[in-house]
């Protein structure tokens, strides 16, 4: 019997991410039949490459979804609270990369290293969750298995190109600005991120925490499926590229030791450990962008408290943080036959 292809739209196709999904579904061979790249009316005509030929972009509108089997959005909350449902309507199964649906009690929640299984309850949209949310739950979930997982206090040091293209660009200027003597006026970020470190992503909300931070507490307890995990994130902008890095301290009910956290780690789906502090080997952003894996490494025993592990974590938030966990969740529905027949 011949392989199944499917009908694939990406929502946002000229964005960072949507690039990154487009070249993502090239590099994993996933059986696509058609590709159907979207984007706002006033970039149609344009064109992406896919498989060695250059594919029109057309407007994402109501009527572009017919005979599409999966959706992958990534073109901002608005245009998925307005065209996720229509996609759904026509018949296909969307994969939104916004905050629009993550915390929907209706819309699973899912990174597939972790929590596949909820695939199975899909009501037509199925929630890609924040980058740095996607790598931390990647290197908790093995920890969790040997033993609960109680608390988690979390600060991130996330790239520029988590806030998109804009982002990554207002860095390259600002550095080159203040190399030159200058003082760049900020734009995307609330003040100059070039040599600076700014403890600030997304907007303030309740508590005097960001919604970057809350984003990390809800959707961490929703991934794991328990809301009695404890979770204090805070999210800091530094000036890379690409690449979100962690420093994650963890209390579980038992005591884990360092060899059997790292040997939990290692035999992990989608963990590499980085783990000699002898030699001088930890994850680093720079040296792993544009790769798919969640690195951990400082794997060490947390002194201070009864039962606690300290982690350094670290992945592209571009790649494994948007891009390659849609593409996983569409194999995941494909594999799963999860995916509506037309």
């Amino acid at each position: 019997m011949p392989k199944r292809e499917w009908n694939v739209a990406v929502v946002g196709a000229l964005g960072m991410v949507g690039t990154e999904m487009i070249r993502t579904l090239e590099q994993r061979a996933f059986p696509v039949r058609d590709l159907r790249p979207l984007d706002r009316s006033e970039l149609a005509g344009k064109t992406v490459s896919f498989r060695g030929t250059r594919v029109e972009v057309r407007a994402a509108d109501s009527d572009a979804f017919r005979d599409v089997d999966i959706a992958i959005f990534s073109a901002g909350g608005e245009a998925s609270k307005e065209l996720a449902p229509e996609a759904v309507r026509s018949g296909a199964v969307v994969i939104d990369n916004s905050s629009a649906w993550r915390l929907d009690p209706e819309c699973p929640l899912v990174v597939p290293e972790v929590n596949r299984h909820d695939l199975d309850w899909h009501k037509g949209i199925v929630a890609n969750p924040n980058c740095s949310t996607i790598q931390m739950v990647v290197a908790l979930k093995p920890l969790d298995d040997l033993s609960r997982i109680e608390r988690v206090v979390v600060s991130t040091y996330q790239a520029a190109s988590g806030a998109g293209m804009s982002g990554y660009l207002e860095l390259r200027e600002q550095a080159e600005a203040v190399l030159a003597g200058d003082t760049p006026e900020p734009r995307t970020f609330q003040h100059v991120l070039a040599f600076n470190a700014i403890p600030h992503i997304d907007v303030f909300q309740e508590l005097d925490y960001t919604k970057e931070e809350w984003k990390m507490v809800h959707e961490t307890r929703k991934i794991m499926g328990r809301e009695s995990i404890g979770v204090s994130p805070t999210c800091v902008r530094i000036p890379v590229f690409y690449g979100h890095a962690e420093s994650v301290n963890l209390q579980t009910e038992d005591r884990i030791g360092v060899t059997e956290a790292r040997r939990a780690l290692m035999a992990a789906e989608g963990v590499e450990v980085i783990d000699d502090p002898s030699s001088n080997l930890y994850p680093m952003p720079g040296p792993l962008a544009h790769t798919d894996a969640v690195y951990v490494g400082r794997i060490r025993e947390d002194h201070s408290i009864e039962h606690g592990l300290n982690l350094w974590v670290v992945s592209d938030n571009i790649r494994k943080g948007a891009a390659l966990n849609a593409v996983q969740i569409a194999e995941s529905l494909v594999e799963l036959d999860l995916v509506k027949t037309p």
